[in-house]
């Protein structure tokens, strides 16, 4: 991943806190929690890694739609951006 070194210290820092919150998820199953309190969250696992997908999406925009000529890449399509966002929804 391409980015400023703060875009990417928060991405990693949502995917940890995402990471861990999955495991506080698999230890409730385990210990036959409230479906309530599981699937709620489940649902804040659900939030932190669509918005580290969304913070990459959006740092990496610019690269993606530049392309990165040092290292001969071509830029992206809009139909190729398009797939990129949609993975996300």
């Amino acid at each position: 991943m391409v980015g400023d070194e703060d875009s990417i210290a928060l991405v990693l820092n949502r995917l940890r806190r995402a990471q861990g919150q999955l495991a506080g998820v698999i230890s409730m199953i385990e210990q036959g929690r409230d479906c309530k309190d599981v699937v709620t969250q489940l649902a804040a696992v659900s939030r932190a890694l669509d918005r580290a997908g969304f913070k990459i999406v959006a740092t990496g925009l610019k690269e993606c739609m530049s392309g990165n000529a040092e290292e001969g890449k071509e830029p992206m399509t809009e139909a190729e951006l398009e797939k990129l966002f949609l993975a996300l929804a």
